[in-house]
């Protein structure tokens, strides 16, 4: 590859491209709400936020220091991130802390690129963290799941016309903003007919003497800014 052909790459990459106009960005929006509202869809899609928020766990306890060895995503949406380390201490708090909170956060990460034009450089960024998670994935299902879900930012990245694209990225950062929130309250169900005695939220509580419902309030609120701040930033307010 030559000089030439870098430079458009990097330039494919790095450049800017148009947004959609705003009534294209909220058909993306509504096509997000689609498959996190109805049972039904939510019950496939949710895969995708269960990458994500194994993914939050796998990143923050390789950022504080601890040993990760393996992310598991299983066929009913749930997941599980082992690591290594103290089991006390920041490094774990953050680790746990960082499940529900990551999908949200990366919405708001993604709405920030697409209001600054990045695009491509957004679906580079989103293959290149699903393939680094790949390598720490320990069973068949897991695999399959960030395999499909990377091969499909790869090729929109590299294949699609700059319309598609733009349109994909805004639907998958939508998506990532309207999932992020629907977790908390099902987990907060969950809890309120005295299951998931083992959740992140009662983990955080026996980590930090902190009651598990401030916890709990700390993911709906992270989640509830990320969808205002993402979505405002998304509709260009």
């Amino acid at each position: 590859m030559d000089s030439t052909d870098l430079g458009d790459l990097w330039d494919r990459i790095f450049g800017t491209q148009p947004a959609p106009e705003q009534w294209l960005v909220v058909v993306t929006a509504t096509v997000a709400l689609i498959a996190v509202v109805p049972n039904v869809l939510w019950r496939v899609s949710r895969n995708t936020i269960t990458i994500a928020h194994e993914g939050g766990h796998g990143l923050i306890a390789l950022v504080t220091g601890r040993r990760l060895q393996g992310i598991r995503l299983h066929s009913d949406t749930s997941g599980l991130t082992v690591s290594r380390g103290r089991p006390t201490g920041i490094g774990m708090i953050l680790t746990a802390a960082a499940g529900y909170t990551a999908p949200p956060l990366l919405g708001l990460g993604g709405a920030w690129l697409l209001s600054s034009g990045r695009i491509t450089l957004l679906l580079w960024v989103a293959t290149a963290l699903l393939t680094v998670m790949l390598v720490m994935i320990r069973n068949v299902y897991g695999a399959l799941t960030v395999i499909f879900t990377g091969s499909v930012f790869l090729l929109v990245s590299w294949l699609a016309s700059p319309d598609v694209q733009s349109l994909f990225a805004y639907t998958a950062v939508w998506f990532l903003l309207l999932g992020g929130v629907r977790p908390a309250f099902e987990l907060q169900s969950k809890r309120r007919h005295g299951g998931a005695p083992d959740s992140d939220a009662d983990q955080l509580s026996r980590l930090t003497d902190v009651p598990a419902a401030l916890w709990l309030f700390l993911f709906h609120a992270v989640s509830l800014c990320s969808l205002i701040g993402g979505g405002r930033w998304l509709l260009g307010l």
